[in-house]
Order: structure tokens, then sequence, then C-alpha cells
């Protein structure tokens, strides 16, 4: 016997009141449930409270992990709910397969759900700034997509010290760019305002241009040497970052980066696209400063109580057991530095990442970051150990419209370097 039920929207809103540990799982794409109207929804969003379980990732061999992963547990309750009935039916199936027993498919959302104003949603407060793969191919096809009013775009392949990622496959019409235009290796800090705009104008990128950037996800042997191939799309929103601190008025992430090109379906090029030099870059830079903060203001947010700063670094790293880089000696953590895990070691964020390499459900993140006092109504400083982790950190809090946040550049390698700062090693609570 069957047992999967349909749901009505008074069914699914009696449930909610009446059984508030029920799951609702929302199958559309990770973009749908961030905000983006993927098929003339009313309202773009998801259901408040629901938890983002694509249909996509039905062909994943660990999906089932992914669930315990979220929390959802036979026990539950379970609500299924897309915008294609195929979809939320496989996806029940999968739960009920894997041993759920009280599952209900809802198929009203988009006719029902999103046209009533008076019925529960919510988005990520900045979605239209990670953008899916055919967003992207809608740009380069010379249609108008969603959110879009420019008639100046750059796309961007980012990488570090790795062409052949590039001309091995990129999205078509993309330029490349190597992370070293934007910062120094000497530091791994962002250049001088002066470099920066004549590597920004050199790219064809203005204060005007719309710039949509993405990595591909690649793990070479040497991945030391080239953590830009091994982090895929880090290296992408560390560019964004530093284009956003410059005064790139509309940056946009391919959200999943090159891997959700391939997924698409999309075409692949490996012509080597000639860039397109701009006479100006059209405004003083740094047009916005408060993005970045530097040494002496990273003190003064240790010493404050409206402040932190945030590490975004391996558990290995913040105990001191590594350093996490070849080129850094030192070990160990900032005192006081609050902890905001990005995984296995110092090329990973997975963390912050679904096993297609988008996003991480952003509930989540903040859900995480919040029992270790990382909240919305303080100034926070994210940093790891050069700026690329720090960068995504920051990009997500970006993303949820948190106020007041910022990419503290220099990291532990700028912290270590100077052997007057004061360094920690070991768990916490065993230090205290």
């Amino acid at each position: 016997m069957s047992k999967m039920k349909e749901i009505s929207t008074e069914g699914l809103l009696l449930l909610m009141r009446s059984n508030p540990h029920c799951k609702i799982i929302d199958v559309r794409s990770v973009d749908a449930y961030n905000g983006w109207q993927t098929i003339g929804e009313v309202r773009g969003g998801h259901i408040q409270g629901a938890k983002s379980l694509p249909y996509k990732w039905t062909n994943y061999m660990d999906w089932i992990e992914m669930v315990h992963h979220k929390n959802i547990l036979p026990s539950h309750e379970i609500v299924v709910y897309g915008n294609k009935t195929h979809e939320s039916l496989k996806v029940a199936e999968m739960f009920i397969k894997s041993g759920f027993q009280n599952i209900w498919v809802y198929n009203s959302f988009v006719e029902e759900w999103t046209a009533d104003a008076s019925l529960p949603m919510e988005k990520l407060e900045r979605y239209k700034h990670l953008v899916s793969a055919d967003w992207v191919n809608e740009l380069i096809s010379g249609k108008k997509p969603l959110h879009y009013e420019n008639n100046n775009y750059v796309v961007v392949h980012s990488h570090y010290r790795n062409r052949h990622a590039y001309l091995s496959g990129h999205i078509p019409g993309a330029i490349d760019m190597d992370t070293l235009a934007l910062e120094a290796p000497e530091t791994w800090n962002r250049r001088s305002p002066e470099e920066l705009k004549v590597a920004l104008e050199a790219h064809g990128i203005s204060s005007d241009t719309t710039v949509v950037l993405y990595g591909k996800f690649m793990y070479p042997d040497n991945a030391d040497e080239f953590p830009g191939s091994a982090a895929g799309d880090i290296g992408a929103i560390r560019n964004a970052m530093i284009m956003m601190y410059a005064g790139v008025k509309d940056v946009r992430v391919l959200n999943g980066g090159f891997q959700s090109w391939l997924d698409a379906g999309f075409p692949i090029s490996t012509n080597d696209v000639p860039k397109q030099p701009v006479a100006a870059f059209g405004a003083h830079i740094p047009l916005r400063p408060e993005l970045i903060v530097d040494l002496p203001q990273a003190k003064e947010m240790l010493k404050a109580t409206d402040a932190e700063l945030v590490c975004v670094r391996s558990f290995p790293e913040f105990i001191g057991e590594v350093s996490g880089y070849n080129y850094i000696q030192a070990k160990g953590r900032i005192p006081g530095a609050v902890f905001a895990d990005c995984g296995s070691d110092a090329y990973h964020m997975e963390n912050y990442r679904n096993f297609d390499h988008t996003t991480r459900e952003f509930h989540e993140t903040e859900h995480i970051w919040k029992k270790s006092g990382i909240t919305p109504d303080k100034h926070l400083a994210f940093y790891c150990g050069t700026g690329w982790r720090g960068s995504e950190a920051w990009f997500n809090a970006w993303l949820m419209g948190w106020p007041k946040v910022s990419v503290y550049d220099g990291g532990w390698f700028e912290w270590s370097n100077d052997p007057t700062n004061p360094f920690e090693t070991g768990i916490p609570a065993l230090n205290s």
C-alpha cells in the first residue's frame, strides 16, 4: 500500500500549525529556492521553513546522506513540493524507499501558494547576484534574462595560474582572469587601487559592467601549487569580492560554477577569447572600502563588543595542527576569533557547498553561524589563511543581506608574519 498522499493548500497550512516539526521539502533547483522565478511564479522564493532538496540530487548515490545531513528523519512527517509533479513524485518515492512513513505531496505551490500574498514565503535577500546556468545561457544568447537591465557584460572564467583550466573548456565567450591580476603573491592581499584599475580596464571591466564570474573544479596532484584549481569557485568569489570593493556595481556569481554549466548540458568552447580593454574604469577605487579591513582595524574589532573576527579555516588549522599552506610556517589562530569551519582543509569549502558545488542552503549556514555567535547585528570580518575562503564566507553573509560584513584581507598569513602578534593553539575549551 502506498504511503504517499496528496495534500491541499488548506491541509498544508493546518499541518504546519498542528505539527511544527514536519519537514517541508522543496525539490526545485537551488536557484528557484533562493528566489528566482523560473516558470512564471507570481512570487519567487520558497515556503517558509522549507528545506532545499532538489530533484537533480536524486542522481547522486549519496542522496540519502544529504537527507540525513539536513536532519530529515524517518520519524518526521514529510511534505514534498516543486513545480513539476513528476519530480515531486520521484523524490517522494525516494523517501518511501528509504524507510520514511508519512509522505505528503503538495502540487499547488505555483498556482495557489505563490499567488496568495498572505501565505508565508522566504528568499535569499540578494539572490539576484547568485545566478543559474540557464540565466547565463540566456545572457550570452542575446536574450534579456530576468533582473538584468544592462547592455554591457563580461563573463569571467577565474583561475589561479592555470590557463589550462580555461583553455580545456569554458563557457562560450568567457574571458579568463588569473586571480593574480587582482591580488599580490607577496601578501595575497588585494592589489593597490592603481593596479586594480589597470587590471580591470585590461579585462574590459568598468564600474558599470555587469560581471559574471565562475570557476572550474579540478583537483590536480600539485594542488599546493594550484589551489585555485582545487578550490573551484573560491577563486571566482575572491575575484568577485575584490571587484565589488573596487567599485564594480553589478557582480554576479554562477551558482555551482562550471559544474552547473556542464550539468545543464550547454555547449563548451575552447577558444582563447581576446580581452577587450576599456578606456576607463569610471569610478574612484576603492568605491566600497568598507568591504575590506586591514590589520589595525582587525585588532580594534577584537576588542569591540559589537564586532567579530570570523576564522574560516579547517579545524586542524584552527587548533594549530597544520598551517594549511606550504608557504606559511606558523601554526595556530588569532586569539578571540570565532570559528566558522570551512571543511576538511585549506583548499575546500564543503561546509558551505552542496555536493554539486552549489552554495549551501542559506538557512543552514545562518543557523550554524548563530550557534557560534556569528550574528547580523555585529560587524563581521571573515578571514582564512590568505583571503579566499574568507571571501566565500563573506559572500554568503552578503547574499543574506547582513548589513556590515567585511573580509580581513591579511588573514592568518599576515597576522602570523609579525612575531609580536599573539596566537593560540589547541582546543579552545582546554585552554580556558
